[in-house]
């Protein structure tokens, strides 16, 4: 360490400017927050087998709706109606995961800030 200890970050940056930065970062969190909360809210839907299948998430990736027009059920092919309730699924969580990191994004400025919130 320099004789007499460290004095603080060079080019002047003392007190004043690290409350700024602590403000804005806890605007950026409260911001962060109401966005989570606004996408938590939000439903997303998907559909496969041509419009068969239809499936509803929401921003907690909770299956909130499941539609199954009855022409998909064949007793004889179970599996082709378990694969379209799967691709519809997961399509609508993919969306959901998609515009959650587009809005991250849009907050942060393409910073990737790990788990810093």
């Amino acid at each position: 360490m320099a004789k007499g200890g460290f004095r603080g970050m060079p080019g002047g940056m003392g007190g004043m400017n690290q409350a700024a930065m602590l403000k804005q970062a806890q605007k950026m969190q409260q911001e962060m927050l109401r966005m989570q909360e606004e996408q938590e809210n939000k439903t997303f839907s998907a559909q496969s087998g041509g419009g068969m299948v239809s499936a509803t998430v929401n921003g907690k990736h909770e299956l909130v709706e499941l539609k199954v027009n009855p022409e998909a059920v064949d007793p004889e092919d179970v599996e082709m109606l378990q694969d379209m309730v799967i691709a519809a699924v997961n399509q609508a969580m993919r969306t959901a995961d998609s515009e959650a990191s587009a809005n991250m994004s849009k907050l942060t400025g393409g910073l990737n800030l790990g788990g810093l919130f």
